[in-house]
């Protein structure tokens, strides 16, 4: 599908929405005892075009995501100055496009994937931050490293963390999950909490700072702010649906 531009869309819809999510989210961080303000709202416009990019970021939005670098392309030549993130799976012949157009990308998933963004990012003088993609539900749909290889792969001597001390060009920042669609709140926050044990682990292995914790979209944002998360994907509840 491709994304269509009609009319010039409004910016007061989706910051009127922008600000009653980020206080509902504030507020679930409040009352687990969390930073309110450790976390940043990045804005999906995955299937959306250039207008509804334009008007989130008339609305205070400075950070957005796409799935597709593809769909991507047209919207950061239009908005450059925006911090774009790239939340979808990345195939490996798109990954010099992807250094290009992303300050952020979240869903490394494999460890040659992660070895060619890296040599791409010190070829072209850039330094992405990335994620590391990790499927905690086991679901053949979702990507990212498997979580049980993954659990035994981030010892000292393990193979993410030989991976990850080799980078020169990128900039690991941490790890991204999806949660189960349809997950309860105690599901969502079990896994968001895996998530946050096996980064901590990464860290220690590494004896570096892993800052971010990328997880949560608009039906488990606040289980992952709860739970630590540092970035929340959120599309449908700041722009509705998609179109088509």
């Amino acid at each position: 599908m491709r994304p269509v531009d009609e009319a010039p869309i409004a910016s007061e819809p989706v910051g009127a929405r922008l600000e009653a999510l980020t206080l509902r989210l504030r507020a679930a961080a409040e009352r687990a005892g969390r930073d309110p303000d450790a976390f940043r709202i990045v804005g999906i416009t995955k299937g959306f075009g250039v207008e509804m990019a334009r008007a989130a970021v008339a609305a205070g939005l400075t950070r957005l995501g796409e799935n597709r670098v593809q769909e991507a392309l047209p919207k950061v030549e239009a908005l450059p100055a925006v911090e774009w993130h790239l939340v979808g799976h990345l195939q490996s012949n798109k990954a010099r496009p992807a250094v290009r157009a992303f300050g952020w990308i979240h869903s490394i998933d494999d460890l040659d994937l992660l070895r060619r963004l890296d040599g791409i990012a010190h070829d072209e003088s850039l330094a992405p931050a990335i994620l590391l993609q990790v499927n905690l539900t086991a679901e053949a749909s979702k990507s990212g490293f498997d979580g049980a290889w993954f659990a035994g792969a981030i010892g000292r001597g393990g193979a993410v963390t030989l991976a990850a001390r080799q980078i020169v060009g990128a900039r690991l920042r941490g790890l991204m999950t999806i949660a189960r669609a349809g997950a309860g709140e105690a599901e969502a926050r079990d896994t968001f909490r895996r998530l946050r044990q096996l980064r901590d682990r990464l860290a220690d292995a590494l004896g570096s700072d892993l800052p971010e914790l990328s997880m949560g979209m608009t039906a488990d944002a606040e289980p992952a702010v709860v739970e630590g998360a540092t970035i929340v994907r959120v599309g449908t509840a700041l722009f509705g649906p998609r179109p088509g």
